[in-house]
């Protein structure tokens, strides 16, 4: 139930403030870190409270537990383990935290060694992976729709990031984009 419940009340308010930052990235630039986070945290906090007053109508249906899911929820959370201790090791701090989207001091540093040389995004595909586990171990109606949900939503933030991308580093960026394929690694990426 616990891990149900921080699922459905986390992503989307986590989610939140993605799309908060990411279509208006120059504006929060001018406005610098500290304004823009205390007011994408606000709205992520306030969505995060309205899902949580919810818990009981979104959690509402349960399949119980199925140790056949509960094996196959171990394989994608180690699988999403996997990619998240690769692109860890490649990602400063301050990038998760999307500080170069919101600081006019931005690095200029293009991931696109190790698991970035292999797929463009990582961080999303071990996402995805954990929370389509945390849907088969937990059993609820609630997480499948929010795996279901996610996907497109995922998608979109890529499609705003990259967008972001290329007018941070133009040329290089979309020539990476030909190369490197967004998720799932290709037999020429993996070379």
């Amino acid at each position: 139930y616990y891990i149900a419940l921080l699922m459905v009340v986390a992503f989307p308010a986590g989610m939140s403030m993605w799309f908060v930052i990411h279509p208006f990235a120059r504006f929060w630039r001018r406005r610098g870190p500290g304004t823009t986070y205390v007011a994408v945290l606000s709205i992520a906090v306030a969505i995060g409270f309205v899902v949580f007053r919810f818990r009981g109508v979104l959690l509402s249906v349960e399949f119980g537990f199925s140790w056949p899911l509960a094996l196959l929820a171990a394989a994608f959370y180690g699988a999403g383990i996997v990619v998240e201790l690769q692109w860890r090791r490649q990602m400063s701090a301050g990038t998760l935290l999307g500080l170069p989207e919101v600081s006019e001091e931005r690095p200029d540093v293009m991931l696109d060694q190790g698991i970035y040389g292999k797929i463009r995004h990582p961080r999303y595909l071990g996402m995805l992976c954990q929370i389509a586990g945390s849907a088969f171990l937990t059993n609820y109606l609630a997480v499948y729709a929010l795996f279901a949900v996610s996907i497109p939503l995922l998608y979109l933030t890529v499609v705003l990031e990259e967008r972001e991308l290329i007018q941070r580093f133009g040329d290089k960026y979309i020539e990476y984009m030909r190369q490197v394929p967004r998720f799932i690694p290709t037999t020429r990426s993996l070379r």
